[in-house]
């Protein structure tokens, strides 16, 4: 038994030996690989450019792509006195320059001392058809089909011959697709009648661009009657489904835009429905919330994905904080005086708004997104939803129920929806009023301040934020019902929606014009909005 185990750790030894050796002979050849092609770049004779080119491909470099990106973003240079390749940005004197090779990073003393690799528009388009070739066998499937896109953008015969051969050996089922309505676009020109109409019928089955082109430009040059009718029909289905997924996407825009209006308004509309405060302060406390975030990601810049996920109970608590203040020091002597706490709250606005000018200056501020909120969610070539709108929606979906939660599963949610149907009542049963009105505008606060953390990863962060919100979440709170969530989140995504659908015939100032006159003329009909909250606010 012993001798088994001596001799599996020794054949694990030479294993791992053997591994070692071949990945220091593997890194010795890279480097030499580098060497060379560094060498090749840095000649003033532009073959010499090609053969790097090709040496690279040949080789199968890990770094590759990244080197040919550089030479199409013309980012690499050579110090004319050592002759070794720099990735700089901007050539400025005391700028960074970073070694290809060593990776070290030094500062440019002289401007004159680097030079650009220049490459010529033969050597751009071998760079890109390296690329592609080399894309097309990415083990990523999002590579793979943008090396199929690239490839579509100059479909020659090398082209389609380089798709040929991937489809093949393809399994995935969006890059097969687009591979055949690469191979498609072609046979619609060179094909029998046959693969004609079968290259129609594979390109009406697709809403890719470049495939819709190719049928129109296939309907103004064919002499076929059936072919063309075949064509035509065709373009009318992928007509269709376009505007079909453009709906879908105004839809989507209007929900976001919705989402944001219930995060903006349901704090207020909790306030309003159980203290009777009109707080014109509350869009301030929103803006509180979005300067709390920008304050957290200078405090954690390595760490921006985070920094999004501490700033929300972060905002959320400076900003009730400050709404509490604000209800012990000012409101509390103004219950039942509706158009004195307007003015009040009005003033408690414009100084939340001077301090912080005074904090962080006018200037707006800029909040990076997050890299998981970053890009968009492809569905298909003519509909994408962009991540950060997406995970907003979701947001406020779970905000509003876990307020929903607190509101019908707590103590304090009982207390809330007691004072709201009678106060006095309440208070004869032991309710205390006053700490369940602090306790309600610190709640209504400090989701005034979430909403400041949604709205920061949509538009710049500055003084003025709240003020370009108030309104709107006023109608919403108004249209859905005084004091109802429920009604805040109907109305919110209704208005969202209906915003957006008339946009695009109305233009963004009037779209909002006629959902004014649209709630005007609502409550003219139904004074307490669409779900009518029962309660002291309701009757008063």
């Amino acid at each position: 038994m012993t001798s088994r185990i001596i001799r599996w750790l020794l054949a694990s030894g030479v294993l791992l030996a053997c591994l070692a050796v071949s990945a220091g002979i593997q890194a010795q050849t890279d480097d030499q690989v580098l060497l060379e092609v560094q060498a090749l770049l840095v000649s003033p004779n532009a073959p010499d450019k090609t053969v790097a080119i090709e040496r690279l491909a040949q080789a199968d470099h890990p770094r590759a792509l990244e080197i040919y990106a550089l030479l199409l973003d013309s980012k690499l240079y050579f110090n004319r006195a050592d002759d070794f390749l720099y990735v700089i940005d901007n050539v400025v004197e005391g700028a960074p320059a970073l070694a290809l090779l060593s990776q070290e990073t030094s500062l440019i003393e002289r401007r004159r001392d680097y030079r650009r690799v220049a490459i010529n528009n033969a050597q751009r388009t071998q760079i890109r058809r390296v690329m592609a070739q080399t894309g097309l066998n990415h083990e990523r499937m999002e590579v793979r089909v943008g090396a199929v896109q690239q490839l579509m953008g100059d479909l020659d015969q090398d082209a389609l011959t380089l798709i040929r051969e991937a489809y093949v050996s393809e399994t995935h089922g969006r890059v097969r697709d687009l591979m055949a309505v690469a191979l498609a676009i072609d046979t619609l020109t060179s094909g029998d009648e046959a693969a004609q109409r079968d290259a129609i019928s594979v390109l009406g089955g697709s809403l890719e661009p470049r495939g819709r082109v190719a049928l129109v430009r296939y309907v103004e040059a064919t002499d076929q009657p059936r072919l063309k009718t075949l064509a035509e029909q065709a373009l009318v289905g992928i007509d269709q489904q376009v505007r079909f997924y453009k709906g879908l996407e105004t839809v989507f825009f209007g929900l976001s835009m919705g989402s944001v209006l219930v995060l903006a308004a349901i704090g207020l509309a909790i306030t309003f429905g159980v203290m009777g405060v009109i707080n014109m302060a509350h869009g301030e406390l929103i803006m509180i919330g979005a300067y709390t975030t920008f304050v957290i990601q200078q405090l954690m810049p390595n760490h921006i994905g985070l920094s999004v996920l501490v700033a929300v109970p972060a905002a959320f608590i400076v900003s009730g904080l400050v709404g509490i203040a604000i209800e012990r020091g000012v409101i509390r002597f103004l219950y039942g005086r509706p158009l004195e706490t307007l003015l009040a709250t009005f003033g408690v606005s414009l100084v939340l708004q001077q301090a912080v000018r005074s904090i962080f200056s006018p200037l707006n501020r800029s909040v990076q997104t997050p890299e998981w909120m970053s890009g968009m969610l492809h569905f298909n070539p003519v509909f994408a939803v962009t991540w950060n709108r997406l995970y907003i929606i979701l947001f406020c979906l779970m905000v509003f129920f876990l307020l929903l939660l607190i509101l019908k599963r707590t103590a304090l949610g009982l207390q809330v929806r007691a004072v709201s149907q009678n106060r006095a009542m309440a208070r004869a049963m032991g309710v205390r009023s006053e700490r369940v009105d602090m306790m309600t505008f610190g709640l209504g606060s400090g989701v005034a301040g979430i909403a400041g953390v949604a709205l920061s990863q949509l538009t710049n962060v500055g003084p003025n934020l709240g003020q370009a919100y108030i309104i709107d979440s006023f109608m919403v709170v108004v249209f859905g019902g005084v004091g109802n969530i429920w009604g805040t989140l109907v109305a919110g995504m209704t208005l969202g929606v209906a915003n957006k659908l008339m946009e695009p015939w109305a233009g963004a100032v009037l779209a909002k014009i006629l959902v004014l006159v649209f709630i005007i003329l609502f409550i003219q009909k139904r004074p307490r909005g669409l779900f009518p909250q029962r309660g002291r606010a309701a009757e008063g």
